[in-house]
């Protein structure tokens, strides 16, 4: 995997821990949903090509 994928997949890990902690922390649940979602459809894609980059 590329390790820009691998820094953004453990940012939404980070994020969506940190937004559990507090109500007031919700919309980090959101971008820790959204960025895990990009990440999985980049590793889907170049699963599917078979792209190396």
């Amino acid at each position: 995997m590329n390790i820009l994928l691998i820094v953004v997949i453990v940012i939404a890990i980070v994020l969506a821990i940190i937004s559990g902690l507090g109500s007031a922390l919700n919309w980090l649940l959101w971008v820790a949903i959204v960025l895990a979602v990009i990440a999985v459809i980049v590793w889907l894609i170049r699963l599917i090509s078979g792209r190396r980059v």
